[in-house]
């Protein structure tokens, strides 16, 4: 069973990637959705493992050291490429137990990342304004991810400057090409799994806004709950 990216967008047919789920591995199948249906390509990422006091700890080399446990590519890893059709996905992830589901950031999106609570805040408001919007999902450490226009993650301190934004103090970055995203329905720290607040559609994975348009509403969300949380 296969359906290269082509094929699906043209036929609009959604619902046979959302019914093989119930024939193949739940994370398999999420692989194939992301690669055969927004076009996105997937890396496995190192999972997080029982280290010797009993906690958490990153199954690659640096175990507990680790800067970024469980969300990073396992290494030696192979991307998975759009279009991979979901027999071959279920084939290379059988290989990767246990991976974390990684999308690559500064191929086909960059992604803004501000807290949760400041992106819950700003997302309604986004809409009221009629603003284009991408996909956007939460993680369930508190960070939220918008999915914007590759090239932001090296405009983001122009865009603060020319915005006034740029001597504030936010929590707020934007992840670029060499950084990666835990996708749904990863839950590699046991607390729950990424979600999404606005799911991919066909007409935003392959084309998410400029991230000029929302950085605004989500630099003062994040200001304000900063001030105020």
């Amino acid at each position: 069973m296969g359906f290269p990216i082509g094929g699906i967008r043209g036929r609009r047919d959604i619902g046979s990637v959302r019914r093989a789920r119930t024939s193949a591995g739940h994370t398999a199948t999420a692989v194939a959705e992301y690669t055969g249906l927004w076009g996105w390509d997937v890396l496995p990422g190192a999972p997080l493992v029982r280290g010797a006091g009993g906690g958490r700890v990153c199954s690659c080399a640096r175990g507990a050291s680790c800067p970024a446990p469980g969300e990073h590519p396992l290494p030696d890893a192979r991307p998975v490429p759009a279009g991979t059709p979901l027999d071959e996905v279920t084939d290379a992830w059988a290989g990767t137990p246990g991976a974390a589901v990684l999308l690559p950031a500064g191929l086909s999106f960059d992604a803004l990342e501000v807290s949760a609570v400041a992106g819950r805040r700003a997302l309604p408001r986004l809409e009221r304004l009629g603003l284009p919007l991408g996909p956007v999902c939460a993680t369930p450490d508190g960070r939220a991810h918008f999915f914007v226009a590759p090239g932001a993650a090296a405009e983001l301190p122009r865009l603060l400057y020319r915005m006034g934004w740029d001597g504030a103090r936010l929590d707020l970055r934007c992840l670029g090409r060499g950084d990666h995203l835990l996708a749904p329905p990863c839950d590699p720290h046991g607390l729950g799994p990424v979600r999404w607040l606005r799911p991919p559609t066909l007409d935003t994975a392959g084309g998410p806004p400029p991230a000029r348009l929302l950085l605004g509403t989500l630099a003062y969300a994040q200001s304000a709950w900063l001030r105020t949380g």
